[in-house]
């Protein structure tokens, strides 16, 4: 989620951005956002993440079973711990193992022999006081919040930051868990909301009791969470494409006559997504909507919520047309990102934009399922006035660096006027849904969203996708018309682009293929009033 577009925030990203620029990589970092060799060698394919909450304290105290395949012969494992946070242990088979801590990345000398195709166990476990989060969920970690009447309100988020500031994993997004159990003991007069089903609801004599949940699908580790509060529970049945869906909702004792009211735009963003996207992604594990003591996040079957039960961005239009207030902007973005981040996911942070951009460019169908085609334009449009152009919207790879804010609006706009270009709304329905059915529950690159979007709708969109992506500029068609004829060309663009246009002059259409050099168009009917379809995301100068 992580939405930079709030006006209270624009200051916030944009010294991040100018920060981003002078950064220099570390050790550290290629450490996080690179597959190493201790990574390479073994592919994951279970968690079990056992975990107690201490609020009075602020601390934790767990493990994680990991399984694994290996799939070449080695032997150092590298799992991911953010400091404060300690391993304490680590075993194979009843033994324990020697640790090598190098910062937050830690090195398991394995004792038995890693066989190719065979599976194995690791349990490692850990203590202390995580990372607070100061402001989530852009600066993650646990929140440790009290609600009004006084009760702990506890909750994690860690996009960006990584799911090893709070529990200990295999840190990188190209190797998706193909399933998991999460156990999470809270005090008895608490409630824990995680991830997928809850299996069973044990008690304990020390006044704690410890809720177990089920993801029966492929999860990423930043999806994976913690909600502990005073909830109460109600839910409905979604009748989809894919069958019978549960709907769960969890909220804050006080707030529940609000959120039955509120939540009725989840079955409606439900039926808009299937339109659009197909069928959502995790039957088997449900759909929840959590108040968390943060805005939200897009936790996989557990999507967090913060919005103070008000349409809008916290009550805000991010477009300025007045269509925003038609939808709560957490309910629809946050849960847009079921498809976009959670379904398809990307292998490097560097390629966020396929989460970001699909995801803001959500919120725009969403507008265009109910309200209609003019005010989805409108609407997307309108949150153009939030753009920066400060750097290329894909960050630097193998680091563990996203790229800029421009992802979100910058990109779902590109996605907005790659639709015009395509000018058929039922292929581009349809390719929306082939990613989605193409990539099911898989990591993937750039290059890959890429060549699918080209291939499905037969038109090389390789220099827009370079433009928009990799350049932080965005194109100037630069006109000028004499004596009836018009030159024009694309400026302040990469030497490639070649998207084409279509413009009004004195009301006839004309559809052209600039390139950056000049073209000529004799104009028959003459005139010099001329007008760039506004869905095309480009400037306009008149020489």
């Amino acid at each position: 989620m992580k939405n930079f577009l709030s006006f209270l925030l624009v200051t916030f990203f944009f010294s991040n951005s100018l920060l981003a620029q002078k950064k220099q990589f570390t050790r550290q970092d290629s450490l996080r956002g690179s597959i190493t060799q201790e990574r390479i060698w073994w592919d994951l394919t279970y968690y079990h993440l056992e975990v107690q909450v201490f609020p009075e304290t602020k601390t934790i105290k767990g493990k994680n079973t990991i399984e694994y395949k290996v799939k070449s012969p080695y032997q150092l494992m590298q799992i991911d711990l953010q400091a404060p946070l300690k391993i304490t242990k680590v075993t194979q088979n009843g033994k324990e193992l020697k640790v090598i801590h190098e910062g937050n990345a830690h090195f398991i000398q394995l004792v038995k022999k890693q066989k190719v195709g065979t599976k194995n166990a690791v349990e490692v476990y850990y203590e202390g006081q995580p990372k607070e989060a100061v402001n989530a969920p852009w600066d993650g970690g646990f929140s440790w919040k009290k609600d009004k009447n006084g009760n702990d309100f506890i909750a994690t988020s860690c996009q960006g930051l990584g799911a090893s500031v709070w529990w200990p994993n295999k840190d990188h997004m190209y190797d998706e868990v193909e399933n998991m159990d999460i156990s999470i003991r809270v005090p008895s007069h608490l409630m824990d909301v995680s991830n997928g089903k809850l299996k069973k609801v044990e008690k304990h004599n020390d006044n704690t009791t410890t809720y177990h949940w089920t993801v029966k699908n492929p999860i990423n580790n930043y999806g994976v969470n913690i909600n502990i509060g005073d909830y109460v529970h109600f839910s409905e049945n979604f009748k989809g494409e894919a069958g019978s869906l549960d709907m769960d909702y969890y909220v804050l004792s006080y707030n529940l006559e609000k959120a039955k009211k509120q939540f009725k735009q989840a079955p409606m963003m439900m039926k808009a997504f299937e339109h659009w996207f197909g069928p959502y992604p995790f039957y088997e594990d449900g759909y929840k909507l959590v108040e968390v003591p943060y805005l939200g996040m897009e936790h996989q079957s557990s999507v967090t919520y913060g919005n103070k039960y008000a349409n809008g961005y916290l009550g805000r239009d991010m477009s300025g047309t007045g269509h925003g207030l038609k939808f709560d902007f957490i309910i629809i973005h946050e849960s847009g990102h079921e498809w976009f981040a959670n379904n398809i996911t990307y292998k490097d942070m560097a390629d966020m934009w396929i989460h970001e951009s699909f995801t803001n460019y959500s919120e725009n169908l969403y507008v265009d399922y109910y309200y209609g085609k003019k005010a989805s334009a409108d609407y997307v449009i309108g949150t153009r006035r939030g753009i920066r152009n400060d750097r290329p919207i894909i960050g630097a790879y193998d680091v563990n660096d996203s790229g800029s804010g421009d992802m979100y609006s910058k990109g779902g706009n590109m996605l907005h006027t790659i639709r015009t270009i395509i000018n058929n709304d039922e292929k581009w329905r349809q390719i929306l849904r082939g990613l989605n059915s193409t990539f099911w529950h898989q990591t993937v690159t750039t290059a890959q969203i890429e060549n699918y979007i080209s291939k499905e709708a037969d038109i090389d969109f390789s220099s827009v996708f370079d433009q928009y992506l990799r350049d932080h500029r965005i194109p100037t068609f630069t006109y000028s018309i004499k004596n009836n004829e018009l030159t024009y060309q694309w400026t302040t663009a990469i030497s490639s682009f070649n998207m084409p246009v279509s413009v009004r002059i004195e009301g006839k259409e004309y559809h052209l293929q600039p390139t950056t050099k000049p073209q000529n168009l004799e104009l028959n009917a003459g005139g010099t009033k001329l007008e760039v379809n506004r869905n095309y995301f480009v400037k306009t100068l008149q020489k």
